[in-house]
């Protein structure tokens, strides 16, 4: 494992960057280089190829973004690199944080191509040039079919979540759009953890790559880790128990099953929880509706499997529940990193019965500490009434096909129909769909006078979205 290099070795500017791009990154926050960015950039600034060890919220998407960005030569409107991500949530992220730290560039040009949408918009974005693809391998490996994607001037090609590609069955799609890259090119690859397959795609796809692995430890203060032993009948009602006695106004809970993901939401959602869940046969516009209802605090609990929930990164997540332990000890250090992020402290929360004892041995011995019992009879309600979440979420149709922004709609809400910026939340502006939130307390009558008022200028529909077992004031 490589260790945490110094103080000083983690400044940005020890790194052979612009000085806009380090102006930009001072602008953005970024004041050290996280451990992974710190381990990576200097040898991929220097063209190295990359194998790098690294979970979601390790500020790995820095790591590759600025390497390949520097690379780029914004006057040549060839697709100079190409990053492959497992799901679109994370190729909508990995292209929003590329966009903020190419701002320091000339006009560089990112285009995200993945499913769930139509090919048409793609096709006319990718028509106009772009220096930068992020997509999923099926919907790139269309684009190449069909001809609207050349990559004759790329240079850098970024495997994203590799492990979570070859879990899904990507194995030989990955190769087929490698393939039709050019020989001489870099290529970083990025994963949590190391299956067989890691290597098969190294052997085959990459030069001499240099092995990167960051310890993905948790500082013991940061995030409090509490076992509770349950038997398996007692497992879903021990969840209600946890959320009433420490209340988290936002919960990821993690189940190694589909099945029990979706007998654990019906049992939170009988007992008054907002509670959904998140798993593979989701359809797009669902898993959506899902992740924006969570991201924006309008559902309190994201029941998730850890195939569907890998590359979310939710800020201020206050707990994670392991509703099951996961065999795999690393996946466990992942799960539990997802809160306590920046300067928060995280609560991970996990029920084991007396067969999972094994699991949870491997967990202590990868942490280096045993771990610490806590009796399920010490959990009593400590709040007034149920936990219900601070916001709920209002549907608009129409997106940014028709040209809606974010400051359109907060506009909307806190000039003609007289509500404070304080009552509204998060807005996210999809392709056809807008979502906000607003407070609980006003969201029903919000619909409602948006559904009669106007958003620039024209007559919009409205909605409330609630599937998570509440209903809004």
């Amino acid at each position: 494992m490589t260790t945490s290099p110094s103080k000083s070795a983690q400044d940005f500017s020890t790194l052979a960057l612009s000085p806009a791009t380090l102006a930009n990154l001072q602008q953005l926050g970024y004041l050290q280089m996280t451990p992974i960015q710190a381990a990576a950039l200097p040898a991929a600034l220097l063209g190295k190829d990359l194998i790098a060890q690294a979970s979601t919220g390790s500020g790995k998407t820095a790591a590759f973004a600025l390497a390949l960005l520097a690379r780029l030569n914004p006057r040549s409107f060839g697709v100079q690199a190409l990053v492959l991500c497992p799901v679109r949530e994370l190729a909508d992220q990995v292209s929003a944080e590329i966009r903020r730290l190419a701002r320091a560039e000339e006009n560089i040009k990112v285009v995200t191509l993945c499913g769930g949408v139509p090919l048409r918009g793609q096709t006319l974005s990718l028509s106009h040039g772009a220096h930068i693809v992020v997509g999923t391998p099926g919907r790139v490996m269309d684009h190449l079919a069909r001809g609207h994607l050349n990559l004759d001037q790329l240079n850098t090609l970024v495997l994203d979540e590799a492990d979570r590609m070859l879990d899904m069955g990507f194995f030989d799609d990955i190769a087929t759009v490698a393939r039709q890259c050019p020989a001489e090119r870099q290529t970083l690859l990025f994963s949590a953890t190391y299956p067989e397959g890691i290597a098969k795609l190294s052997q085959q796809f990459m030069k001499n790559p240099q092995q990167i692995a960051v310890q993905a430890q948790h500082a013991e203060a940061k995030i409090e880790q509490r076992w509770y032993e349950v038997k398996n009948s007692e497992r879903l009602h021990a969840v209600s128990l946890l959320l009433n006695h420490f209340r988290p106004a936002s919960t990821l809970a993690f189940c190694n099953t589909k099945q029990q993901c979706r007998d654990l939401v019906a049992v939170l959602q009988a007992q008054g929880f907002s509670a959904l869940a998140l798993y593979g046969e989701l359809e797009q516009r669902e898993r959506d509706q899902v992740l924006v209802q969570f991201a924006n605090r309008s559902c309190s609990v994201l029941v998730a499997t850890d195939v569907a929930a890998r590359g979310l990164d939710i800020a201020q997540l206050e707990a994670v529940i392991n509703v099951d332990v996961t065999p795999d000890p690393e996946v466990h250090i992942h799960r539990i990193g997802r809160t306590g992020r920046g300067d928060a402290e995280g609560l991970a929360l996990c029920l084991a019965s007396l067969d999972e004892m094994g699991s949870v041995g491997k967990i202590d011995q990868l942490q280096g500490r045993e771990s610490r019992w806590y009796p399920l009879a010490e959990l009593t309600p400590t709040g007034q009434g149920p936990l219900v979440p601070p916001m709920a979420t209002i549907q608009i149709v129409g997106g940014r096909k028709e040209k809606i922004r974010a400051g359109d709609v907060l506009g909307a809400l806190t000039g003609e129909l007289g509500y404070t910026r304080e009552q509204i939340g998060k807005i996210n502006v999809n392709e056809f769909s807008t979502y906000v939130a607003v407070d609980r307390a006003i969201a029903a009558q919000a619909a409602q006078r948006l559904n009669s008022g106007r958003v620039k200028g024209k007559s919009v529909r409205a909605r409330l979205v609630d599937n998570s077992g509440l209903t809004p004031a």
